[in-house]
């Protein structure tokens, strides 16, 4: 048996076993994230029962599948604020160039947001647009699923009041920051009830690494 080369050897010691999954995330909630205390009071009790998140994958593998190019939008809904630790409902749509990698992703997302989820209802293919500009302004849509439009807050306040954000994004984000919902639509369908807010300061969006 020929023995390794020590340069070879220490390659492979220092290769890593997966490449990272990296990617832009964006969701919207029913309730605002940034506000003052009778605000999110008010609120908690009321609404914030329902979230639209969204994945748009800029490189890495899941069980060994390439990731890169792949996009998903996931409706999350619930009895209960999602503060709670209530039973949850969601239904999610993926955009993937094969069933292999939409497999991949679905995987991927259920480990990294299992608890988020609840029970998945259904899961889907199809289109998803995910665009973001470098001004902090994103717009996702799945025909005739869920849509949102984000952009940044002026200034950065949140980052400048960090005591009025409210919450946290329900999944874990480098350079979190909370955005301004221009526009946020569910169609309706096996997670729950339509839904559509605007005009409020309840998103948060930044990067991810799985």
């Amino acid at each position: 048996m020929r023995k390794m080369s020590l340069i070879a050897l220490l390659a492979l010691i220092a290769s890593p076993a997966f490449a990272a999954v990296k990617g832009d995330y964006v969701e919207v909630r029913t309730a605002s994230v940034y506000a003052g205390a009778c605000h999110y009071n008010g609120e908690l009790v009321t609404t914030g029962r329902d979230a639209i998140m969204a994945w748009s994958i800029v490189e890495g593998e899941h069980n060994g599948v390439g990731l890169a190019g792949a996009r998903a939008v996931a409706v999350v809904s619930s009895q209960a604020n999602l503060i709670e630790d209530q039973a949850r409902k969601s239904e999610i749509v993926v955009d993937a160039a094969s069933d292999a990698q939409a497999d991949a992703l679905v995987a991927m997302l259920k480990e990294q947001a299992g608890a988020t989820f609840g029970t998945v209802v259904t899961v889907k293919r199809g289109p998803v647009t995910f665009k973001r500009d470098d001004k902090g302004a994103y717009t996702v849509d799945a025909s005739n699923f869920a849509s949102m439009s984000v952009q940044a807050m002026p200034d950065e306040a949140c980052c400048k009041q960090p005591s009025d954000v409210c919450y946290e994004p329900l999944t874990k984000l480098t350079g979190r920051k909370v955005g301004f919902t221009a526009d946020a639509r569910y169609a309706g369908g096996a997670a729950g009830e339509r839904w559509h807010r605007a005009g409020e300061n309840s998103a948060f969006y930044g990067t991810f690494e799985r």
